[in-house]
């Protein structure tokens, strides 16, 4: 163990520049040298030596000693430009080995923190999306059942002359009220919460598909391994995400969609064969997909398909640390 290792970096100067100091005065004290009163050239010139040796040996002492922490700081000005943020490595001992062991516990303390407040901003999202789905299911939802119900009664018997028109007010009533409640089940996907994924993945593929000519297949492989509930809820968005986008604008005639365990990996494939993203596509939909995904520890790539079209993977760790 180095007899300096726990002593502080100004200890560490001072016993390096104590140690040439000492050895310069042990020189000059058993050395034959002298300096007359009227010192001569020659005796200039040995004290002149005896400097630049100890000003060299100094030198190289200090710098033994903040080499490691320089490249510390090298290493620092990389990490602080990363995304996200890298690791120092550890430069092999002693003061520069302790600090970067601090900096790399800060590090993961920072994006611990971090995820814990995605993590509680996502919680916070998702409650605040159940409120307003049971407010329209409970308020709007309600009033317009009522209101349908008020003009199935005005159009029976003794209201003819005024059929037509109350048969294209409920129509408009009718459609009204299942935008409500499609609006509500995309807030919040119940069908997540009572049957699971599967069954939810495959409602959120009848919903946007059904009045549609777009051919959907489904791979979802049976008997999933249990998955905690904010990895279910990032499957299902970013699935969701990527079947909106197919159904708005990618004019695709076949989509794919597929759910599977590939080793230690969930993996979710949608796939299209539509125009395809444009150059340079970064909407609020990727932005928002590649966000949930990093909460989870996922990896996600959205990229143009082999002959044309789409394809969004998610890559889900089933061991999480």
């Amino acid at each position: 163990m180095s007899p300096t290792r726990g002593l502080s970096l100004s200890s560490r100067v001072i016993a390096s520049n104590g140690v040439v100091f000492l050895l310069g005065t042990a020189v000059l004290a058993f050395s034959p040298a002298t300096v007359s009163r009227q010192p001569v050239i020659s005796e200039l010139v040995v004290l002149l030596v005896g400097l630049g040796i100890m000003i060299v040996a100094n030198s190289f002492l200090v710098r033994v000693a903040l080499t490691p922490l320089d490249r510390l700081v090298t290493q620092l000005d990389q990490v602080r430009s990363n995304e996200p943020l890298a690791r120092v490595s550890d430069p092999g001992g002693g003061l520069a080995h302790r600090l970067s062991l601090a900096v790399n516990d800060l590090l993961d303390r920072i994006e611990a923190g971090q995820r814990q407040n995605a993590v509680s901003a996502l919680a916070a999202q998702e409650a605040e999306r159940s409120r307003i789905a049971q407010e329209l299911h409970d308020g709007v939802g309600q009033s317009l059942t009522a209101v349908l119900l008020e003009l199935g009664a005005l159009s029976g018997p003794g209201h003819a002359p005024a059929e037509p028109a109350l048969a294209r007010l409920r129509e408009g009533v009718r459609a009204s009220l299942d935008e409500v409640r499609s609006v509500a089940r995309h807030l919040r996907p119940h069908v997540l919460e009572d049957l699971g994924l599967r069954s939810a993945l495959a409602a959120l593929t009848n919903d946007l598909f059904t009045t549609g000519d777009v051919l959907v297949r489904r791979g979802i492989l049976p008997g999933l391994p249990a998955l905690p509930d904010d990895v279910e809820l990032v499957v299902f968005r970013v699935a969701q995400e990527a079947l909106t986008n197919v159904a708005r604008h990618a004019r695709a005639r076949t989509v794919e969609l597929a759910l599977s365990t590939v080793g230690a990996q969930l993996v979710l494939v949608v796939a299209d064969d539509g125009r395809g993203l444009p150059p340079g596509a970064a909407g609020t939909g990727l932005r928002g997909m590649h966000e949930r995904a990093a909460l989870i520890g996922a990896r996600l790539h959205v990229g143009r398909r082999d002959g044309g079209g789409t394809v969004v993977e998610l890559r889900v760790p089933l061991e999480r640390p």
